[in-house]
């Protein structure tokens, strides 16, 4: 284990992932239990340049909690999404379609893109399962509630790990994108490629069309239909962003029913582009005190 005066970090090795476990130091001393906030990095990223990231939410919810001492402690998790930094096998399956860059054009970025973060929201629910057994062996403490949070690739794995897994409470994406078809069909415009196969196979398409947020009755006022109803959900996104532009999301966005027990707000960012900001950090860390580590908050 590393520390500094604010985190402490321990490596776990779980079902062959290697995970990063940041704790805040009252964790082990608090009579309150602890909330899990998994934090997703973005493509061509690793879970170790999340750190830089990871570090001032902990610390500016540490100085939350100097104002207010019964906030629940925060445990915050990264680990290597698939084929980056540790699980890296082909990096040209990081690519995206750039035919003016030659050999970096990956024509199967639509397939690769959505195997790898449909994979990263198994990996999260996988993880629900086992992390508490690594770093509560002893049953000292019972997570309290579980969140999710993630950059661009970390981000659209963020929507659909909340709709998969009953288990997160919470959702914070981060210039990433609910609705895979709107912006893919944006990035085909303007990359002049063809949105068909091979490029977006048959098979692919009706995947995306079943499982993807999108497709869900998001707009449903029912847990039983829809299935971010009751949660609570922080989009941060760049009014600049043309990677991943708002207009891919806005609808979705718009439109989602969370309910009176759940919570939405959006913050985009004016002239901010595809990038995290110092503002979007400070705002999930306002958005996790407030809603998920307050005492009085429900989860």
């Amino acid at each position: 284990m590393s520390s500094d005066s604010s985190v402490s970090k321990s490596v776990y090795t779980i079902g062959g992932l290697v995970v990063n476990v940041y704790e805040e130091p009252v964790v082990r001393s608090s009579s309150l239990d602890p909330v899990v906030l998994f934090f997703l990095h973005g493509r061509l990223g690793s879970a170790n340049e999340l750190e830089q990231a990871v570090k001032p939410v902990l610390q500016g919810i540490g100085a939350k909690r100097d104002a207010n001492s019964a906030l629940r402690p925060l445990i915050v998790v990264t680990f290597d999404q698939r084929n980056h930094g540790t699980r890296l096998v082909d990096p040209k399956a990081n690519e995206a379609w750039s035919r003016e860059n030659g050999d970096n054009h990956n024509e199967r970025h639509a397939i690769d893109m959505y195997s790898i973060q449909t994979g990263t929201a198994g990996d999260v629910s996988f993880l629900i399962d086992f992390l508490p057994a690594y770093i509560f062996p002893h049953g000292e403490r019972t997570v309290m509630a579980w969140a999710v949070a993630g950059i661009s690739l970390g981000g659209h794995a963020t929507w659909i790990a909340l709709k998969n897994d009953k288990r997160l409470s919470t959702g914070i994406p981060i210039i990433g994108c609910p609705d895979y078809l709107a912006l893919m069909r944006n990035r085909a415009v303007l990359t002049s490629t063809p949105f068909e196969p091979p490029q977006v196979p048959a098979t692919l398409l009706r995947l995306i069309q079943s499982q993807d947020p999108a497709s869900t009755a998001y707009t449903a006022s029912s847990p039983a239909e829809n299935p971010y109803y009751g949660k609570k959900i922080l989009v941060l996104s760049g009014q600049e962003d043309k990677l991943v532009p708002w207009t891919a999301s806005n609808k979705f966005v718009g439109a989602l029913v969370v309910g009176e027990s759940g919570k939405k707000e959006v913050f985009l960012q004016p002239g901010a582009g595809h990038e995290c900001t110092k503002e979007m950090l400070g705002k999930m860390v306002e958005f996790l005190a407030a809603e998920v580590l307050a005492q009085g908050s429900k989860l």
